[in-house]
C-alpha cells in the first residue's frame, strides 16, 4: 500500500495529514522501544554505545544494564489512516544532547513523556519543557517489571501536574499499548487547541 498519499472519489491525488509526536522522558526510560513497538516502519535510530567518557556524566541509577543510549533521535512512523499518518520523534534522555529539543519539537501538535516509576523525578525536565512552550502532553508511566506500581492519581500528585494533563500506564514493548497512549495524546491535543480557540 502507498502512504505517500490518498484517491479521493473526485480522484484528486490528495497528501495525508502528517501528525508530528515527540516522545520525551529521562535516559533509559524506554522511548526508543516504544517508538520501536508501534513504527510500521523499520524505526530510524541513532543509538551509541555507551563509552567510558560518559562515566560521571550520564547517570545510570536504576539502568545499570543500559549498554547504548540515543544521540540524536528516534523516528518512527504510524498510519493511521489513509489521510492521516503519526511521525513519532524521540527525544535522547541526556541533558548533554538538549539542543537537539528545540530542533525537534518544531511542529509538534504533542508529546508523550514516558516516565519510570523508579526514577520518577527524572521527568521534570521534559514536563518543565513542555509546558514553558504550551506543548499538549501526556504522562505515560512505562511499567517495568519489578517497579513498584502506584495508582495513577499518587503520580500525577507526585509530578505536580494539572488535572487537566492525562497519566495512563502503558508498555513501551507492547504495540496496542503504545497504540492507546498515543490516540489518548492526539485527542488530548485536540482538545487543548481547540480550548485555546474558544478562549
Amino acid at each position: 500500500m502507498d502512504y505517500g498519499h490518498s484517491e479521493r472519489s473526485s480522484g484528486a491525488t490528495v497528501l495525508p495529514t502528517a501528525i508530528k509526536i515527540l516522545v520525551a522522558g529521562s535516559f533509559g526510560v524506554g522511548k526508543t522501544t516504544l517508538v520501536g513497538a508501534v513504527s510500521e516502519t523499520r524505526p530510524l535510530r541513532t543509538e551509541e554505545v555507551l563509552t567510558e567518557s560518559g562515566v560521571g556524566i550520564d547517570d545510570l541509577a536504576g539502568v545499570e544494564a543500559k549498554q547504548t543510549t540515543t544521540v540524536a533521535m528516534d523516528f518512527g512512523r504510524i498510519t493511521i489512516s489513509d489521510d492521516l499518518v503519526l511521525y513519532l520523534f524521540g527525544t535522547p534522555g541526556q541533558d548533554r544532547f538538549s539542543f537537539v529539543w528545540d530542533e525537534l519539537a518544531l511542529g509538534a501538535i504533542g508529546a508523550v513523556v514516558l516516565a519510570d516509576t523508579r526514577r520518577l523525578a527524572d521527568c521534570f525536565p521534559s514536563i518543565d519543557y513542555f509546558e514553558g512552550r504550551g506543548t499538549p502532553f501526556l504522562v505515560a508511566v512505562n511499567c517495568f517489571d519489578g517497579a513498584r506500581r502506584y495508582r495513577l492519581d499518587e503520580v500525577q500528585a507526585a509530578l505536580n501536574l494539572d488535572p487537566g494533563v492525562p497519566v495512563l500506564l502503558c508498555d513501551a514493548r507492547q504495540r496496542e499499548s503504545v497504540k492507546e497512549v498515543l490516540i489518548t495524546l492526539v485527542e488530548h491535543a485536540m482538545k487543548v487547541r481547540y480550548a485555546r480557540r474558544t478562549e
